[in-house]
Parts: C-alpha cells; structure tokens; sequence
C-alpha cells in the first residue's frame, strides 16, 4: 500500500497544479484583456478613433506629425512619408507618397496602410481611405498647446505614450527656461516679425502658433486685426508696426530682396540695423518636436546681449553629468585613461563635450589652435544653437575660458574643437593592419554651411563643422602629424562628393569639399615610431578609411544622409524646388495648373523617371566642369522620356523659368513637364 502511495503522490500534485495555473490563467487573461482595450482617440477634427491594437503601417501626409512618430520612438511603424519627410532617421526604409500639396494617392494604397495621417485640406484622399475602411487622423496645429495634445495622441495611438509626454516636458522646460532667463533681464519687449510672401510682404495671422512662439521668445508679434496662417501687410502696417527684429526661411529671401530696398519698406529698425535672419524652414514652419528650441534660439537672436549677460543666467555654470563612451577606446589605445562625454550648462543651456584624458601629456596637432605640447585630455564641444551668437560675443578665447572652467579642465593641458553637431551623433571608426591601429572620432553637420573650396565666397560663419579626433597605438612623428591632416582632409572630400553632398551656397552647380568651419586634431600617440602618414603609406590608408566611414557614420546621424536618398531630396539641396518650378511653368493645360503640379510630382515617384533625373544631375556636374561638349544625345533621350510620359511624340519648349538650374537640369525637368502637359490635354480630350 506504501508503495502505491509513494507514485500517487506526484499525481496529486499534478491536480494542485493544474488548479492553481487553472485560476491564475483566468487572472491573467483578465489583465491582458484589461491592458489591452480599445484606444479611444479624438482628431483635429473632433471624429472619434477607436484602436484594437496600435496601428503597424502608418502613412502620414503631414511632416509635423511624422517628426513627432519618429522621435518617440515610433519610426518603425512609418511606412509611408512626404518627400518633405526624407531626412528623418530611418528614412531608407519608407515609401515616399508625393509631397505635403500634392500626395499620390496610389502610392499611399501601394504601402496597405492601417493608419492615414493627413492635414484637413487633404479632402480627396481623405475621402477615398475612408471608402476602402482606412482609418483617418486629421492632424491640424494652430497652437502650441495643440501641439502638445497632438504628441500626446500619436503617444496613446502608437502605444508610446511615456516617451510622447517626456517630449512634452521638456518643451515646457525649455520655454520656463527662457521665460525665466527674460525675466531675470527685464527685457523691453522688441517688436518681432516672420517675414512671409512672395509678390508682397505677408505675416502670420495673430492667431497661430507662430506668432506664438515669437511672444514665447519675448517678441512683441504684430497684429493687424487679421487672422489666418499667412496676412498680407500693407506699408502703412509695416512702417506703423516699424519692425526691430525680423526673420524668415527659404525662399523668404526673394520677398526681402524685392522690397527692402524700395522706399518705406527699407526704413524700418530691423532694414536699417540689419537685424533680419533666416532660420530653417522645418524649425520656422512646424510646432513640433523642436518647437521649445527654436522658441529660444530666436529669443538669443532677438536679445543677444541679454543672453550673454551671465547675471540673467538661471543655472549655475558647472557638470551636470558625466557618461563614459560606450566603447572603451582605451583597449585599442593604452595611453586613453578614460573618454567621456561631458553635459554641463554653459551660458546657461546644457553643451555637450567629448572628453578623452590621455596619460602621460603628450603632444598635438590641431588645425585650430596649432602645435600644442603637454596636453592631457584632447575632445570635442558641442554648443547649442542658443549659445551660438551671444558666445560669439565676448570672442574665442572667453568662449574657451567658460567651456574649459564648466567641465573642469585646464586651459593649458586641454586641446578642444568645437562644434554646432550634436555629440549625442558622434562617430567612432577603427581601422587595423597587423599591429597598427588608427581611430577616427567624428561629428559631422553638412546642412548648414557646406563650401567648394575654390568656388564659393568666404562671406559667412554659421555652424556645422565636421571635426575629426585621429588617435593612433604608434607615435607619429611632427612629419607624419602633419601630413595625417592631408590623408584625413581627402578622405573627408571623397566622402562628400561619393554622398553628393552640395555646396550650401552654389549647389545647383557645385558638390561640397567640406564645411567652412571644418577642424582636425592629430595625438602623436605611443608606440613604434612613424614618419610617414600619406597617401603611399599604410599609416595613411587607415586614417584614410577611418576618416571615410566616421564622416560617413556622423552625416547619416546628423543630418540623416544616404546616398540613395530621393531626388526629390537631392534637387532641394541644389535649391531646386519641383513645386515652385511646376506653379511658374507655362501651363495651358485645360486641366486646374494645381494637377500639372501634382502630375509632375507623381511622374518623379516612378523607378524610371527619377532614374532619368538622377542621370541628369550627375551629367551636369560633368557638364559644369567641362567634361561634356555635347548634349546632343542627352537631347535624344530627354525626347525619347517626354514621349514616353505622353504616349505620343511631343514638343519639348522650355518651360523652366528659374535661371539658376543648369542646363542639364532644366533639360531633364522640360521633358518630363512637357510629358506631363501633353498627357494632361490627352486626357481632358
């Protein structure tokens, strides 16, 4: 009997356990279905959304609300963007579905959505998602507090709402802190205006959000009486409001340069003093992730002086944190003590600096500051766009003083650069042969100020700035230090013209060779001694690789920069504008001149076409430099394409009427616009 109930007993313990599992099943099937209810949302337009489950494939029509997804950490979930949206990180993986005036509505079926993003004004595919069942968020900003509820729902939609109401925080922050700051300085308020328009001089309505955010800057905004995204401003308004601080974006430029020089227009505060900006156009135009930061960017601008002032400082200069690099370089590098990243408040606004702490001092080579000896920590600083020009204020050498005293460091055993790039997108590339090792540390920004040597004007300081760190386990000679700096400055160059990376300032013909405010910074380092660092020599080729890779690892995280990015993309940073070529074009389409821009938008969606014009903008730089004579066959195919586009043979007549687009160029964007016209009237017939 004993032994019976020796191997019943498990049984019994088997039916205890099939008891207990049998009751917590019941409570966690409770709670999975407790977590996961129905996501009830409202949109801009009141319309309710319920959500089962968080939507996996979203295509979103509006930058703002894609700017938002991606920084919340909902990114993989946009599978479908504008072509304004082709520089956000993760781009590469997302069908592009037109622009934000003219989206296709086919290639936004062709992603099979779960979720459409769309602005109000987008009726026709708003109409269409929702006949085929589609979900529909109409996303509309006209304030800033909008703006924050807006982060808030695409956080409960996505299942990413921790995140959305960080963001949320340190927007407020961010705007406490210039309130703050302003306060502390009693400031007059300054008469402030966003500069808008083409033919005439327009503005903001009072109401919207970007007359807000110059009031949250300590700006005075107009108000005219009128309401709306964009008044016009007559000249008694203009004079009568007598701006003192003006700023605008793009091709805001065109507005200042018809009407500042005529009477009454040139007479106010901000002409005469030359307090006029133009800011970019995705900080100017969107309240959004970033909206906190231009708030006080613009109040730096607007009240430098006040800025510089360390009496109207609200945080004490000093670290606020110190995060050691995730990659322990010292195992490459013995003589690395510790590197680390170094956050601390510097006139006021947290800057970021790479620290690497070397042992024993040793000498450098900084394309900076020069031969320096004796030095032990070697880096990089970055400043944010607040600091930018009430740091310039006081010169280098107190900038320096403030940086080197709020991290702690010596002036005289410390050799940093410095830089508008981010350090959080800092690059760290290692290249090997054998026994030798080279390390490139690299921040890159390419946006701002790229520059042909050679061809463009040193007129401008503006950040950006790609720096360089090269550390190696040999000791390089000063020979060899020197000659490091030529390898690494060719490896940068043949990045950027391998990534058509273009001038800031002559794009439409130039590829850039760098930065205007690049900077290198050589360790001699320990070990084996060597003297020769070009391009003959392994020494060479290694920093040559390093360079490479780094610069091309930090310009995708800082500017989010792919070779294969769109054409669209890569015709803007030539200046060069689909929708404004496409609404000046000669058009006697019977159709509305809005559908000729749509249709061209749409044709340069397609494999073949945007094929056609990545072709183009490759033989007009050979063209441009004097390798091409003729452009006879080019001739051939650009009628060939128009007549593919038109089903029919065309005339190809030049309607591109900007005469900044190379030939090449304007020949390519004829034949397809003829191509579109001829296909337009086919279709009305």
């Amino acid at each position: 009997m004993r032994l019976h109930l020796k191997y019943l007993r498990p049984n019994r313990y088997i039916l205890v356990f099939y008891i207990i599992a049998f009751f917590l099943t019941g409570f966690f099937q409770g709670n999975v279905a407790a977590l996961a209810a129905p996501i009830q949302v409202q949109d801009s337009t009141g319309a309710i959304l319920v959500f089962d489950q968080p939507p996996q494939r979203i295509v979103s029509l509006v930058p703002t609300a894609s700017e938002i997804l991606v920084t919340i950490g909902a990114g993989d979930r946009l599978k479908g963007v504008t072509y304004h949206d082709v520089t956000l990180s993760g781009s590469d993986k997302r069908e592009v579905v037109g622009g934000f005036f003219n989206p296709c509505g086919a290639h936004v079926k062709k992603v099979h959505p779960d979720l459409l993003i769309t602005a109000s004004f987008h009726r026709r595919i708003i109409e269409d998602a929702k006949r085929s069942g589609l979900k529909v968020f109409v996303y509309n900003t006209n304030s800033m507090d909008q703006a924050w509820a807006q982060m808030k729902t695409l956080g409960r939609i996505t299942g990413h709402e921790v995140r959305a109401l960080d963001l949320v925080k340190k927007n407020m922050d961010n705007l406490a802190h210039v309130k703050a700051k302003l306060d502390k300085a009693n400031v007059k308020h300054k008469r402030v205006m966003r500069l808008m328009g083409r033919d005439s001089i327009m503005t903001p309505g009072a109401d919207t959000f970007q007359a807000e955010m110059i009031r949250a800057a300590g700006g005075q905004a107009p108000d005219f009486g009128k309401t709306g995204k964009i008044v016009p401003v007559t000249l008694k308004e203009w004079t009568h409001f007598n701006p003192q601080v003006i700023y605008g974006c793009g091709d805001d430029k065109l507005v200042a340069k018809k009407f500042f020089s005529k009477p009454g227009w040139k007479d106010v505060d901000a002409v005469k003093n030359n307090q006029i900006y133009y800011l970019p156009c995705n900080l100017t135009c969107r309240a959004s992730v970033h909206t906190s930061d231009f708030v006080a960017y613009l109040s730096s601008l607007i009240y430098t002086q006040q800025f510089a002032n360390a009496k109207n400082d609200v945080h004490s200069s000093g670290i606020i944190d110190e995060t050691p690099l995730e990659r322990n370089i010292s195992k490459d590098l013995p003589y690395v003590e510790k590197a680390s990243i170094i956050n601390a408040y510097v006139f006021d606004y947290p800057n970021k600096t790479l620290a690497v702490d070397l042992t024993p001092p040793m000498t450098v080579l900084s394309t900076l500051e020069g031969w320096r000896d004796n030095i032990t920590t070697v880096g990089n600083h970055y400043t944010p766009p607040p600091t930018w020009l009430p740091g310039h204020l006081p010169g280098i050498d107190s900038v320096r003083v403030s940086i080197l005293g709020a991290i702690g460091k010596k002036a005289e055993t410390t050799a940093l650069l410095m830089t508008g790039a981010d350090m959080g997108n800092l690059s760290i590339r290692t290249e090997k042969f054998k026994d030798m090792k080279v390390m490139a540390l690299v921040t890159a920004g390419v946006m701002s100020n790229a520059v042909r040597m050679g061809a463009d004007k040193g007129m401008f300081y503006e950040p950006g700035t790609i720096n360089i760190l090269i550390l190696t386990n040999m000791h390089l000679t000063p020979r060899a230090m020197s000659r490091a700096i030529i390898s690494a400055t060719e490896a940068k160059t043949a990045l950027l013209e391998d990534l058509d990376i273009r001038s800031s300032y002559s794009g439409e013909k130039h590829p850039a060779t760098g930065t205007g405010t690049d900077n290198i910074l050589v360790v001699e380092g320990q070990g084996l001694p060597i003297d020769n660092a070009g391009g003959h020599s392994k020494m060479g080729e290694l920093i040559a690789k390093a360079v490479y890779a780094g610069v091309k690892h930090a310009v995708e995280k800082q500017n989010a920069i792919l070779p294969g990015r769109h054409v669209f993309q890569r015709l803007k940073e030539r200046n060069i504008s689909i929708y404004k070529i496409t609404s000046e074009a000669q058009c006697n389409c019977l159709q509305k001149k809005s559908e000729f821009n749509a249709m061209v938008e749409h044709l340069l969606l397609s494999k073949e076409i945007s094929g056609f014009m990545e072709s183009a903008l490759s033989l007009s730089d050979a063209y441009e430099r004097g390798q091409m004579k003729s452009l006879d066959a080019f001739d051939l195919w650009c009628g060939q394409m128009a007549e593919n586009i038109a089903g029919q043979p065309v005339k190809i007549e030049d309607a591109t009427l900007d005469d900044h687009v190379p030939i090449v160029i304007k020949k390519a964007l004829n034949a397809v616009m003829a191509g579109a016209k001829a296909r337009i009237g086919e279709v009305n017939e």
